[in-house]
């Protein structure tokens, strides 16, 4: 298993996503503006695991408190807070993990040294029960996928997968699920530019399990569902508002419309804390643009001539009607349904 961030003893090691697949490499982070940096420039990326990274980078932070008065240090680990807030505006489970950390230490009796060591095992907490939820996403994902032709050909873009969370992956553990039980005859995977997630991330992981996997650019998808290659679209997502319109990788709304063109299901894996009830529509979600260079230039080859503009959101919005299923850890869901299921937790099945 593939776990991106991992922690050790008085760390945390980052696999460094910059560098694959041409090299593997860890990143240890001791800091908690270390740690900002990392979530900021990508070396973490994937809602989920940057999530569970915030979570260590609060504890990390709260380690760099010297004071033993309580209310000091509740004052300065919301600074640290919010630092760690600013680094990436689209991904709502940085925010929750962020805000889960602080109430933890607000309600936590005693002294500043043990609030420390309950922030410690809320962040191993977040760990794991991203893992689990994951390894949840994939099974219900699986029951949810069409039932014929018997072996699936699903399309991916970006990377929601091992890299991208805890461990397994939300879009790439419903094809992990589906590789397992002997449903799957190939993914196919959007390069995903500007940054190649698809390319370098997806392919990698697919790799190492033995999946088996053909990359394709983002251009290419519309053909393939036309010569009937592709049985359903699973991707990821970095916030679902209440209406379930879901932010994702820049590009998955066009694939979404292509996918309605062709009658072909399309489904969103992604865990509860990705869905934000406090916005009613996707157009309240903040997208995040991104530094140019991502687009004119690889490596050290600039692609563009000099004097041309240049627009890089991170994220687009795919509107809720073109969702098929939105699966999550305690079932998969028609949008509509979305906001009903997640107002009370007693209520929560499957509803499709």
């Amino acid at each position: 298993m593939i776990y991106p961030v991992v922690w050790n003893e008085d760390r945390v090691a980052l696999i460094d996503q910059n560098r694959l697949p041409r090299e593997y490499t860890q990143v240890e982070i001791r800091r908690s503006d270390d740690m900002a940096v990392a979530i900021k420039t990508m070396i973490v990326r994937g809602a989920p695991a940057i999530g569970v990274a915030a979570a260590y980078g609060m504890y990390l932070g709260s380690q760099e408190i010297d004071t033993r008065d309580r209310n000091a240090f509740l004052e300065r680990l919301e600074a640290i807070g919010q630092m760690l807030r600013e680094t990436r505006p689209t991904a709502v489970n940085l925010f929750w993990a962020i805000d889960r950390m602080l109430r933890v230490a607000s309600e936590t009796p005693g002294t500043v040294e043990q609030i420390r060591k309950t922030l410690l095992e809320t962040a191993h907490q977040i760990n794991r029960e991203d893992l689990e939820t994951c390894q949840s996403i994939g099974d219900f994902g699986l029951s949810s996928l069409p039932k014929h032709p018997e072996k699936l050909r699903l399309l991916t873009h970006c990377n929601a997968g091992a890299l991208a969370t805890a461990g397994y992956g939300t879009a790439l553990g419903v094809v992990r699920s589906a590789w397992q039980a002997e449903r799957l005859e190939r993914l196919y995977a959007d390069e995903t530019r500007p940054r190649l997630q698809g390319a370098k991330l997806t392919a990698w992981e697919c790799v190492q399990d033995g999946i088996p996997i053909t990359v394709i650019a983002d251009g290419m998808a519309a053909h393939c569902m036309q010569q009937g290659m592709v049985d359903a679209v699973v991707v990821g997502a970095d916030r679902i508002a209440a209406n379930g319109d879901t932010a994702n990788k820049i590009g998955t709304y066009s694939l979404a419309l292509v996918a309605k063109a062709h009658n072909i299901p399309f489904f969103v894996a992604a865990p509860r804390s990705t869905v934000d009830l406090s916005l009613s529509e996707g157009s309240q979600i903040p997208i995040e643009e991104r530094d140019p260079v991502e687009i004119y230039q690889i490596g050290n080859t600039r692609l563009v001539p000099a004097g041309a503009d240049f627009y890089n959101p991170a994220f687009d919005v795919t509107p809720a009607h073109l969702i098929t299923g939105i699966v999550t850890e305690v079932g998969t869901f028609t949008p509509d349904r979305l906001q009903e299921a997640f107002q009370d937790d007693a209520s929560i099945v499957s509803s499709l």
